[in-house]
């Protein structure tokens, strides 16, 4: 069995060497130097852009101050804009990819219970252990990593207000939080086709389910195959008092069975993710869409709807036309019976300076109403 990969850097003469971790998939660095207090932001900046990482054993918060500096300094190189929308989203992909790495490349010491040990370090142990799970060891991780676990951590401690549920989902480390709220709203409000039975296919939060529930479906099945997912929506039902109506399973896509509302909040974007935390953003190949729309004929019971939830972000960035989507359908064997579609209203949807302004300020968030065509066997495999 392989173990975790090992860095090592040389520090008061000795050679020294800890596990990396990384739960953004980023290789370990393959130079590191200590850095301090006297460590300028732009000798940071040409380091980390020659691909040396910087262990801090200076203070916790100059720390922070220094990333700060370092991101201003990438920042002055913004994507170049390209020749069309799907040549633009590729090279904001890139720049940000760069971003990343280059931010990376600053690193702190965790012991073996989480404690970093820096000047004015805030305790972290809790926020590390949600997202990485009990201690196993000294690491070395980046600080841009850590600053996100914390991040996670206050957004799990203080839920977020979902007015359809009546209540507040606490989303995990890792699990897409539902910050974008108009595709809740829509299956809050779109008409129930029957309250017998619903499928929630990647659940995530949970907050869908949670929605078909209390609207009076009477029997909902969730299904994820992330393990940190089904220990959110399972945590989120229970905090709901609605787990005698909903069942969290874990399942590629479909539980067994049938039921008479499907609904599918797949990602979005149909483009590779660059690391495991993009996987609720980015659909490579539109897999998940694909198997979503091929399984639904054997999965729905006579007369009943899929609800897909969809932004159409892909259409005005080139990546997928709304003729290739409307040909899956067809070819899943399925018809539109109507559809109902939202303008998003999170920040940057109006946000002139981000590089794909043009393309978030035509979106349109859609609840496609789908169902099987008369006639037509259900796919096998």
């Amino acid at each position: 069995m392989i173990g975790p990969p090992l860095v090592s850097w040389i520090e008061a003469g000795q050679t020294c060497s800890a596990r990396w971790r990384s739960e953004w998939g980023s290789p370990p660095p393959a130079r590191v130097v200590t850095a301090n207090d006297s460590m300028t932001a732009d000798a940071a900046y040409r380091l980390a852009c020659e691909g040396t990482a910087l262990l801090w054993r200076g203070d916790f918060q100059n720390a922070r101050q220094l990333l700060n500096a370092m991101a201003r300094r990438v920042d002055r190189h913004p994507p170049k804009p390209g020749s069309s929308p799907a040549e633009g989203f590729h090279l904001y992909r890139q720049a940000q990819s760069l971003r990343a790495r280059v931010l990376g490349m600053l690193l702190v010491a965790l012991e073996e219970d989480y404690e970093v040990c820096l000047r004015r370090a805030p305790d972290l142990r809790l926020a590390c252990t949600e997202a990485y799970g009990p201690a196993d060891g000294c690491a070395l991780v980046s600080l841009r990593e850590l600053l996100g676990l914390v991040g996670a951590h206050e957004w799990r401690k203080k839920g977020l207000v979902i007015p359809a549920i009546g209540g507040r989902i606490y989303p995990h480390y890792g699990v897409f939080s539902p910050v974008r709220s108009e595709y809740v709203g829509l299956v809050a409000e779109t008409p129930l086709p029957s309250q017998t039975r619903a499928f929630d296919i990647g659940t995530g939060t949970g907050v869908l389910a949670a929605v078909l529930a209390k609207r009076g479906v009477a029997h909902v099945v969730a299904t994820d195959c992330d393990p940190r997912a089904l220990a959110c929506a399972r945590e989120n039902l229970a905090r709901l008092g609605l787990t005698a109506k909903v069942d969290v399973v874990q399942a590629d896509l479909f539980p067994e069975g049938r039921a008479s509302l499907v609904v599918c909040n797949p990602p979005w974007v149909p483009a590779r993710p660059s690391s495991p935390i993009e996987q609720a953003i980015y659909d490579p190949e539109s897999r998940m869409l694909r198997g979503f729309l091929n399984g639904l004929a054997a999965h729905l019971e006579p007369g009943g709807e899929a609800w897909l939830l969809l932004s159409n972000l892909a259409e005005h960035l080139g990546l997928r036309t709304r003729e290739e989507l409307l040909s899956a359908v067809q070819i899943a064997g399925l018809r539109v019976i109507g559809k109902i579609s939202v303008r998003p209203t999170h920040p940057r949807a109006s946000d002139s300076t981000d590089p794909l302004s043009v393309a978030r300020a035509a979106e349109l968030t859609t609840l496609w109403r789908l169902g099987v065509l008369s006639g037509v066997a259900p796919l096998k495999g």
